[in-house]
């Protein structure tokens, strides 16, 4: 027999096989609305006051009408329902959707929101460094626009979707998004770490790059390490002249990168910064 899968629809706790897609809905019709993806660590959700902070700043950014009550302490009570109901207590990755009420064409009836929470287990508890590093390319057919949405998860993904077709059919693990000017953002699924002589560098969010929680942890994590981190600006040239290359997203942690084109890249700082996430996640 199957094991059922629960998700947590605006607060009603519904089986997954039960759920229909309401038409009209504006996530399905327009990309009109937002997301976060959550990785739960000891069975729970990890920088989650991060996470809500972002969804909420982001729905605010869409004139999304978000209720006062929906805090991380609101939002964490919603989760461990999911979780408890799908017995997830050790590692796991969670989904929060937010979605304008159903309503309107372009012109929305009304900015009142909806949320749907998913949890699915991983199979492993801790964050675990890539054995293989990944082959990575540009993706330059479609560049990423720089505006006051670009920090943020919306459901508008088509250029992570093609970003991500163009790596399968060339055969790289990921490919890297770039801003009409050339300046390289992060990848289809992640932000971008660069090392040089034991320094950090990452794209900045006045670039365009998503502000990605994980980001902010790797930066504040090396940071109590005495490492420097610099946000600027990267172009393709500083990727060929790094020691390392390596990717960072909320499930999956720390990725390093093998080779960019010609260059071929070591992987001790980040085997380190996966070590030092397992134990930063540990204690706190």
């Amino acid at each position: 027999m199957a094991i059922e899968t629960y998700v947590n629809c605006n607060g009603v706790i519904k089986i997954i096989s039960d759920m229909t897609l309401e038409p009209g809905n504006r996530g399905h019709l327009y990309g009109d609305g937002l997301f976060e993806t959550i990785r739960v660590f000891n069975g729970r959700p990890l920088n989650l006051q991060y996470h809500i902070d972002r969804l909420i700043e982001g729905a605010k950014c869409l004139k999304m009408n978000v209720s006062s009550s929906w805090d991380s302490l609101f939002f964490g009570n919603e989760i461990q329902k999911v979780l408890d109901k799908n017995k997830i207590n050790q590692g796991g990755r969670v989904r929060i959707s937010l979605d304008r009420v159903t309503g309107g064409t372009y012109k929305p009836i009304s900015n009142d929101v909806v949320f749907l929470i998913e949890g699915y287990p991983l199979k492993t508890n801790k964050f675990h460094l890539n054995e293989n590093g990944f082959v990575i390319d540009q993706y330059t057919e479609i560049r990423k626009n720089v505006d006051k949405l670009s920090n943020f998860k919306t459901k508008n993904a088509l250029l992570y979707v093609l970003a991500a077709i163009y790596a399968q059919e060339n055969g790289l693990d990921e490919v890297l998004l770039t801003t009409p000017r050339g300046n390289i953002l992060e990848a289809s699924s992640s932000n971008l770490f660069v090392v040089s002589n034991r320094t950090l560098y990452t794209p900045s969010l006045e670039d365009g790059c998503l502000a990605g929680v994980m980001r902010m942890t790797i930066i504040n994590l090396a940071l109590s390490k005495g490492i420097k981190v610099y946000e600027c600006s990267i172009l393709p040239q500083n990727l060929l002249a790094a020691d390392e290359i390596f990717l960072t997203n909320a499930i999956a942690g720390v990725q390093w990168v093998e080779k960019y084109r010609s260059k071929v890249y070591t992987n001790s700082f980040a085997n380190s910064l996966a070590e030092w996430l397992n134990h930063h996640f540990e204690t706190v």
